[in-house]
């Protein structure tokens, strides 16, 4: 089982930037896992914005976050990281980390991922 915690939404500018966290618990070996980042506004399906795989730090992005957005991850403390750069009031949603056993298929689809957090709120607004 593994247990994720997100952190760090709040209201931004358009324009700002924010880091979101996600710290990974209850597994002590997730060496072979990828974690990702989705985001879902009201009304809409959740969408995938990247995910890392933890052994080799790859990234996939999603086309219209890549330059914008940067996971990262830190080994030493199970955490896994979004910078969000330039955020738009489009970009407003709750933002999920999600972890699985590493996959090269289907790893924007939300299903594939089995374990979720709960989700934080980033609200882009003047």
């Amino acid at each position: 089982q593994v247990q994720l915690v997100e952190s760090g939404g709040g209201l931004v500018q358009p324009g700002g930037s924010l880091r979101l966290s996600c710290a990974a618990s209850g597994r002590t070996f997730i060496s072979g896992y990828m974690m990702g980042w989705f985001r879902q506004a009201p009304g809409k399906e959740r969408e995938f914005v990247a995910t890392i795989y933890w052994s080799s730090g790859n990234t996939v992005y999603a086309d219209s976050m890549k330059g914008r957005f940067t996971i990262s991850r830190d080994n030493t403390k199970n955490t896994v990281y979004l910078q969000m750069n330039s955020l738009k009031p489009e970009d407003t949603a709750v933002y999920y980390c999600a972890a699985d056993v590493a996959k090269y298929s289907r790893i924007r689809y939300a299903p594939t991922y089995d374990y979720w957090g709960q989700g934080t709120q980033v609200t882009v607004s003047s």
